[in-house]
């Protein structure tokens, strides 16, 4: 009997599935300004306005997507629609929520193609592109805040960012990062725990590493490449970047860097999850087939670890060896956006204008808090009139 979640955790106001598809296709066609305004915009739908969850539920939500590999505002979506709706729940609360953004974003592919070597274009991401790495800038001096609990996390978040600088498998480096942690704290504690209760989430990136060898671009190739990505997406949206780069530009070259770039200009300039740049980076490689396999491949692990996660959580929270395990790939993962916000800075910092664009909204964000959406607007506009003038 007490196998549903709708009973375990609804608060009382349970949902329809239309009710719930009305509501995360609106959410995602207005939730500009990333994950931390996602969660938001949901807690005041969710818990204020419809009382669907209690902040208590909501809140063990949110601490649940941060367990698991995905985006994790898409994955608290996932979530509340398991609870609400069950199994079919599941998908149409995720799916609406990713729909708004993956139609956007492969229209913007598709502009991208067709136009994208006019210097209208090259206009607007010239000034979208400095907003985008201080975006991530700031994305890391936030992070730095929780996932820095001490010294020793300190320092191998220094000696990651090195391995990340030498080229060092990503991967490797992650799943490292959450070995050695694990066994520090069996050290410290002195109960001679081993790490081998790690959550099989690190152990599905190791056995996914080798699952996109292949360098000749295809739809098939494509899809795990991007399935890989999702499945082992620990630290937040900017990893993807950082995934993405040692993936489809360090090792298959399938894209440039400056594409990349661009790929991330467009999931900031639409609303719903970042990750909807795999669905930009499908179009540009395959066309409309390539940005449906990319968006599915990037989503589908999402949905199989909320659906698989349900009773797995309260145990890993409650374990010290895992929490500290958790602990050393959220700093691993801090340091290879570290890493990629550096690199990709050289494609997007090419002159006084982006450089003082870049310092400006660096200031903006973290200062007067400015909403993200409208300083990719902002780079827009100075980009246009920076090709209209013929500066």
């Amino acid at each position: 009997m007490g196998t549903d979640p709708r009973h375990q955790l609804s608060s009382g106001n349970s949902a329809s599935l239309l009710e719930l598809a009305r509501l995360f296709l609106k959410l995602g066609t207005v939730a500009f300004g990333g994950p931390p305004a996602h969660i938001a915009m949901m807690e005041d739908e969710l818990v204020t306005r419809r009382g669907w969850l209690t902040r208590e539920q909501f809140l063990d939500f949110i601490g649940a997507a941060n367990l698991i590999p995905g985006p994790t505002s898409t994955e608290v979506a996932i979530y509340v629609g398991r609870v609400q709706g069950g199994w079919a729940g599941l998908l149409v609360a995720g799916s609406c929520f990713i729909l708004p953004s993956s139609i956007m974003v492969a229209a913007l592919g598709w502009a991208y193609v067709r136009y994208g070597a006019l210097p209208q274009l090259a206009g607007v991401l010239y000034g979208i592109k400095p907003v985008v790495i201080a975006l991530i800038v700031l994305a890391v001096v936030k992070l730095a805040g929780t996932a820095v609990k001490s010294t020793w996390l300190a320092v191998l978040g220094m000696f990651a960012v090195l391995a990340f600088a030498l080229g060092t498998n990503e991967l490797l480096v992650l799943a490292g990062g959450g070995v050695l942690a694990g066994f520090v704290y069996g050290f410290r504690s002195g109960r001679g725990e081993k790490p081998s209760s790690m959550p099989a989430l690190l152990t599905v990136s190791g056995v996914s590493a080798g699952a996109s060898a292949a360098s000749a671009f295809s739809l098939g190739a494509l899809f795990l490449v991007f399935l890989k990505i999702g499945a082992i997406l620990f630290g937040g949206g900017y990893v993807l970047i950082a995934l993405i780069r040692s993936d489809l530009v360090a090792r298959l070259g399938w894209i440039s860097e400056r594409q990349l770039l661009d790929a991330v200009a467009m999931g900031q300039v639409t609303p719903g999850p970042i990750s909807t740049a795999a669905t930009f980076i499908g179009y540009v490689l395959g066309g409309f087939p390539g940005a449906l396999v990319a968006t599915i491949a990037m989503f589908l692990p999402a949905f199989f670890f909320v659906a698989i996660s349900g009773p797995l959580v309260p145990r890993l929270r409650q374990s010290p060896l895992a929490g500290a395990m958790l602990d050393g790939v959220n700093v691993a993962a801090l340091a290879l956006i570290t890493v990629v916000a550096w690199q990709l800075s050289h494609a997007a910092v090419v002159d006084w204008i982006t450089l003082a664009l870049a310092g400006g909204s660096f200031l903006l964000l973290i200062r007067y808090r400015v909403n993200s959406a409208w300083l990719v607007l902002g780079g827009v506009v100075l980009g246009a009139a920076k090709f209209w003038l013929r500066y």
